[in-house]
Order: C-alpha cells, then structure tokens, then sequence
C-alpha cells in the first residue's frame, strides 16, 4: 500500500541533478522581453517629478511604463485594492515600485531601472510601534479583541502576578527560488501565465483585472516552486501582472525575476509583533488570569494583516486552558514593506506570547518550566477513541458582496465578514478563549514520552549543577509545546478540486489545486490515488498545478495542502474506480462491492486481471475514465467579529527540548541537542513529515535567534543580502537531532486520517528561544526578559538584565 510509506520526495532526483525545472529554466521563445521595476528610494512621500529619458534610452530598452500607462486595474492586492502595481503619486516605502522597464535582457532592464531620476516631496515616515501608535495609523478602527471570563478580576485575585512586555522580530522568507513570473501571449487577447506562486487562482484573478479580459482569458500554470513559506501566497502578484501587461502591449513573452536584493527590499515579510502581558496565578504556576495586547506592524499595505494578527489571537492560548483571559490586537500601518504571509501566519506570534507567560511564571516561583506548562495544559482526553465531532447548524451562504469576492479569497478570513452561524461548544466542554471545544487534545501523553525519551529531568539537574560552577559558559534546557489548528479561518477557502484521468492502459494521471514547493505535496496525493486504484505509485503522474484544469482552487497554505487536495483525489479515484467496479461485476454477475482493487490487480467473481487490463474493458465498454473530485471541510464556521466559532476542523501537537550553551562574555550561542516528537496523524508519508518537522523547527528557532531584520531612521532595509541577515546554517543545526513522530490517528475523519505538517513544526522551534532565556537567567536572580529575534548582541543584554534588574 502507498499511502503511510516513507518513500522520497518524488522530485528527489531532479533535485539533486539540477534537472528539476523552474521558473527561469523554461525555455523562453525567441525575443522574450525582460522586466525590471525601478524603485523608491524614500519611505514615505509624493513624486513630484518623474525624469525616465535616460531609462528610455538605455541599450536593450523597449519600452517604459509608469501607472498612466497601465491599460486597466493598477492593483496586485490580495484583500483591500489598496496596493498599486505602480505607484500614483505617492509612495509609501522604500522599494515601492514606480516605473516598469521593458529590455530585451534581465541585466539590461535592471541597468536601466536604476536611471531614473525622480524628485519628492519628502514626509517623515511612519517606522516603529510607536509612531504608528502617536498617529494612529492603523488598518482597523480600534483593537479587536477575544475575551473569555473576567480575567481583570482573576489577576487583581491572584496570589501572585507577572506582567511585560516581549518584543518579536519578523522574518524574512528567504526561499532558494526567488520571485519569477513568465507570461506567453496567446491567440485572441488570452495569456498563459508561468508564475512561482502558492495561489494560481489569484494571479489568474488579478492578471485577467489587468489587462481586461475574463479569467476563462488567462490560464496560469505552476509546476513546481523553490522553497515558498508564505511568501508566494500574495507577493508573487506584482510580477505576474507586470508581465502579462508587457505581453500584451508588445505581443511577445515577457519575463520577470527579482534578483536576491530586489526580493527582500520588494517583498513582504513576517509580521513583528510588541506582547504587553499581564497574569495572575497560584502558588502552584496554575494560571488564573491573563491579559494579552498584541501590537502588529503590517507595513503600508494591508495585504493579509488582518487575518494573520486574529491567528496570533485565535493561538494566544496555544495549549493551555485559560479560563480567563483577554487578548487586545492592534493592526498598525507603517511604512515599511507590506507585511504577509509565513508560516503559521500569526500563529507562532501569538504562541511566543503565551510561552513567555509560562516562562515568567516558572522564573516568579522557581519551579520547572515543563512542570508549570503540564499544569495548566488543557484536560487528559479520554482513551475510549474518537469522540463525534461537533455539527455545525445548517446556516445560510456567506454573503460577500461581488465586488469583493475575489479578493476575499486570498485574505484567509480578513475581509468577508461571515454570517455564518458559529457552532456552540457543548455544555461543560473545555472551550478556549474564543469558544472552541478542545476534543482532541494528546499532549499530556506526548510529553510524558518526549520527557522521557530526552532524559529531560536528568540533564535539567547536570545543567544547574554546570551552571554553578561555570561563571563563562552558561547552559540552558527547555521544552515548549505546540496545539495549532487546521483551516482556513475564511470558511469558504476550505475546499479543493481535483482532475482524474485512467488511460486504457492502467496509466494514472492527476492534476489537483495544491501547488508543490518542496514539501511533498505531490508525492503524498499520488501516494493517495496509488492507493485508491490498488497500483503501483510510478503508474500515478502528476503534472503542474493549471488554472485550466481545475479551477477556483485556495491557496497552498494553512497546512492544508494533503488535507484539501488528498481528499478531493480520492472523491475522484472513488468514482472512477467505483464505475469500473460496477460494470466488472454486471460482466460477472457478482455485486460491485466485491470486485477489489489490490496490488496492482482487480479481482472480481474468481477472477485476477491487471489493473490496465481492467481499465482496457472499461474503456472498450464506454465507462467514462475521467473524473473532477471535490472536498469541502466539515463542521468549520467562524464568527472574526464576535471571535466566537470552530474555526478549526482540527489541531495538530507536538513538543521539543532543547539544549543550549551561551557564552556569557560575548552573547554568542550555540543549540547543542534537540528532541522532538511531533503529532502527524497516520502519516500518509513519514519520511517526508519527518523532514518537514526538522526543516520547521529549524527555521523557527532561526526566527528567534539570529534572523534579524534592520531599518534604519530612513526606512530602509539594511538587511537585504545574506551577506547582512543571518539564515540558519547546516552548521546552526542541533548538534544532536532526535525527532520523532507520535503514532496515533487523526480522531477527525481527514485523509486516511493523518495530519497536516506545515506549519505545526515551525513553533518547536520556540523551545531554543526558551532554553536560551534559561541560560541567561542563570547568571542572575533577575528575570531577563529576553526578546526575540535573541541574538548575539540581544543575548548579551539580557544577561546584564539578568544580572543587574531591568
């Protein structure tokens, strides 16, 4: 059987060879044009003059175009029409583009970008938390804000109480593959766009906005990316459109691609968030009440802040069940680069906050940071197995007005208000702030065995005994776990599609809406359709990702690619091979549900046929070997402006400890052991999840430790190489990496039930951070109050607060 096998990467080989084809390794036709933006260079202002004769005349250059010259829509926003493709006399931050060149090569256009000569009348920028907060520059009128009981009250009762405040860095994507965009005119106005995106659906949207034509005008392909994390969710629109806009003004292919600097100046990053907390609590750790105040810097744009800081909301209480609390967001515009989408889309945010909490609480009362978190975890669930899944009520559609349909689709619950009725919890159940019942939870077991299986408590003892007789070198141990939930919070993004095609000779092929960037996705959907047909995994192919063949598709995020698109495969698979079935049986007077499908054969009435000759009778016999599949998740409905519902079909857990030594004279740190087990269900493909739960965890401890983004007073980027902001190394990774899965099947009815494993893994990472601020604390009796990204530098101050108070 295919699925639960830990087969390769299906691209595995292509990848090592060089051979696997992206973007700018398709073959072009001859007299392919290339684009390059020319760029502000003030952060805030308007354009009073424009002087583009020496980009016009530049060699290669043919043609120069500014927002007045754009045919239709000057728009590439996911959510509000509020980010031009160029901008219209004003600009909002550095590396805004303003002008668009046309060169017959990529380095001619970029030359020629940079000669523009544009005067403005400078304003002093919008930059920090504070200044946004002093001109209340925002992108919703007020806070929003979850509650659950009287937390005021709780905390002013509380035998004792913490309060502070975590500044949090955001990040940037970093993916090998840089933004790229290819679009090939076709006969009668239409275009065929190659774009290096999660979203194929909204480039073709926002393509067919541009040059004016349906979006049955414009079929946009992707067959694979080279690393995406969110960042190809909405940042991949400006390319695609600027070339389909080229393609049609010069009738000829037109190609795009940031250069790396271009990238980070030009794109979006991970939102940086400032945690105001306040908690009350027992003697014991056990939390009382909790207030949070979120504050979000979104950039000039809003893009997807908006459902990006209700998710650092909706996870503030991560695995913990607060009976009390209150959680504050405030949605701030700056000008800076448009902040977007990144794995766990506000969810790790909102988890840091919450896990400072804890590790405040632990430091206030000396006792094991593990121990606390365990206390206040949400309830042992039952051994008795699955329980029934709450029923949302039947409700009526959401109504979206048509204007802003499309644009809700990317927003992932930021603009459409939904009126869709939210499921209650049950009387008595143990809800979170925001009313979900907890049904599923499994991290008291979890963490018993990771404890266990790392020697947590024996090393804790080695290191404070380390500790006290090290002045120079400090260690530090900490676990961290993860509760994050599955879905798209915009309810109507929860469904997928999927195109099956059996060809008279047993051969499989599939397309579906998922887009691949290196995690598996393709490998695990034909893994599924191995598996429905009984065949061989090499008789599946799937081929890119096209709007043509199945549309209206989400976007690949959320962690819902296996979940979306694995079950739509498999409605399509079930058809098919359900006609099969039915006309092998009437062939041998038999019932349909005993014809079988195993092993690369069908066995029907005491009969063993191949799968290929199957398909060859059903073919002869006129039974249609084609398919669409389509899946829509259950029991989902939320309410953003109430902040009440089940937002989540499900949630995915997991933990990690980790080691760390940190240099005391100089900050300079190093992770020393990892441990982790994560929850993936019944995993369709352990080895790809397992590589998917190392990669995550690394690049959330880089988020937290040594990814560091810098503007100066200017709002410029000064980190916008990698010569200047500092990824994770493979000499950054633990030097011991245990990781693990947890063996237990989804309770929810998922594909063959297993569990997403996107985005979880990302907050394991928040176990270095904490481990860290364990080091540091060691060297004295003040709490740290370590920030994040904690760095070198940031280390070394809070070994000062640690020694000296704040």
């Amino acid at each position: 059987m295919s699925v639960a096998s830990p087969l390769p990467h299906d691209a595995a080989r292509l990848h090592v060879t060089g051979t696997a084809r992206y973007i700018d390794d398709i073959p072009v036709p001859r007299g392919c044009l290339h684009l390059a933006f020319g760029l502000s260079t003030i952060a805030r202002g308007r354009i009073t003059a424009m002087d583009l004769a020496a980009v016009r005349a530049a060699p290669g250059v043919v043609a120069v175009l500014t927002a007045e010259d754009l045919p239709f829509a000057n728009d590439v926003s996911p959510s509000a029409h509020d980010e031009p493709l160029l901008a219209t006399g004003t600009v909002h931050y550095v590396g805004q583009p303003i002008f668009c060149v046309i060169a017959t090569s990529h380095l001619a256009a970029r030359k020629a970008a940079r000669l523009g000569k544009i005067a403005y009348d400078e304003a002093p920028p919008i930059l920090t938390f504070d200044e946004a907060l002093a001109a209340n520059s925002r992108f919703e009128e007020g806070p929003r804000i979850y509650q659950k009981g009287d937390p005021a009250a709780a905390i002013a009762s509380a035998a004792h109480v913490v309060e502070g405040r975590l500044e949090l860095g955001g990040q940037e994507h970093f993916y090998l593959e840089g933004q790229a965009a290819l679009a090939l005119p076709q006969e009668g106005g239409d275009m065929l766009v190659m774009s290096s995106t999660q979203h194929p659906t909204e480039i073709q949207h926002k393509v067919a906005e541009a040059i004016g034509v349906p979006m049955h005008g414009v079929r946009v392909e992707t067959r694979r990316m080279g690393g995406g994390f969110g960042g190809k969710e909405s940042q991949g629109n400006a390319l695609a459109v600027a070339c389909a806009v080229a393609a049609r003004l010069t009738a000829k292919p037109c190609k795009m691609r940031y250069d790396r600097d271009d990238d980070m100046v030009i794109t979006g990053k991970r939102h940086d968030f400032r945690i105001d907390y306040r908690a009350g609590f027992d003697a014991e750790g056990r939390i009382a009440g909790v207030e949070f105040v979120h504050y979000t810097r979104c950039g000039w744009a809003m893009d997807l802040s908006l459902p990006v800081a209700d998710r650092a909301m909706l996870h503030a209480d991560n695995a913990y069940l607060l009976e009390n609390a209150r959680i504050e967001s405030h949605r701030l515009k700056t000008n800076t680069q448009s902040a977007t989408a990144y794995r766990g889309f506000g969810g790790p945010q909102g988890m840091v906050g919450i896990e400072r909490v804890m590790d405040h609480v632990a430091h206030a009362l000396g006792l094991d940071g593990a121990e606390v978190r365990r206390r206040n975890y949400y309830a042992e669930m039952s051994e008795g197995g699955p329980s029934a899944p709450p029923t949302a009520p039947p409700s009526p559609p959401e109504r979206i007005s048509e204007e802003k349909k499309h644009e809700d689709l990317a927003s992932r619950g930021a603009v459409g208000e939904t009126t869709q009725a939210a499921p209650a919890a049950p009387a008595g159940a143990q809800t979170t702030p925001y009313g979900m019942e907890v049904s599923d939870f499994i991290l008291h077991g979890l963490t018993r065995k990771l404890l266990e299986t790392s020697d947590y408590a024996a090393r804790r003892a080695a290191i404070d005994a380390w500790n006290a007789g090290n002045p120079i070198l400090k260690r530090g141990i900490a676990f961290s776990p993860v509760k994050f939930g599955i879905s798209f919070t915009l309810t109507h993004l929860n469904q997928a599609g999927a195109l099956v095609h059996v060809y008279q000779d047993g051969s499989v092929h599939l397309n579906h809406g998922g887009t691949e960037m290196g995690q598996g996705l393709f490998q695990k959907v034909a893994q599924v359709a191995a598996a429905r047909f009984g065949i061989p995994l090499e008789m599946v192919k799937i081929t890119a990702t096209d709007t043509g063949k199945v549309p209206n598709t989400s976007a690949t995020a959320a962690s819902s690619g296996s979940d979306l698109n694995g079950m739509a495969v498999k409605a399509a698979c079930d058809t098919i091979r359900d006609r099969m079935a039915v006309h092998l049986a009437q062939e041998h007077q038999c019932a349909p549900e005993d014809v079988r499908f195993e092993g690369g054969r069908v066995l029907v009435g005491g009969e063993s046929m191949s799968f290929a000759e199957a398909a060859q009778r059903a073919y002869v016999a006129r039974i249609s070997l084609s398919a669409t599949g389509f899946y829509k998740t259950p029991n989902v409905a939320w309410d953003r402006i109430k902040g009440q519902g089940r937002p989540f079909f499900y949630f995915a857990y997991g933990a990690a400890v980790t080691e760390v030594a940190v240099d005391t004279l100089t900050g300079e740190n190093r992770i020393l052991r990892a441990d982790v087990l994560h929850d993936a269900g019944a995993s369709l493909n352990p080895a790809l999840d397992i590589g998917q739960v190392e990669g995550g965890y690394v690049q959330g401890a880089g988020w937290l430790t040594t990814e560091e983004l810098v503007w100066d007073g200017k709002g410029r980027l000064r980190t916008h190489a990698p010569s200047t902001y500092k990824i994770p190394a493979c000499s950054d990774r633990p030097e011991v990496f245990n990781v693990a899965l947890w063996d237990g099947a989804n309770r929810e009815e998922t594909i063959y039930r297993s569990k997403a494993v996107g985005e979880p893994p990302f907050m394991l990472g928040i176990s270095a951070w904490l481990a860290l601020g364990q080091a540091v604390a060691a060297c004295g009796p003040h709490y740290p109050a370590l920030n994040a990204p904690a760095t070198a530098e940031e280390v070394w101050r809070a070994i000062g607060r640690a020694r000296h108070g704040l």
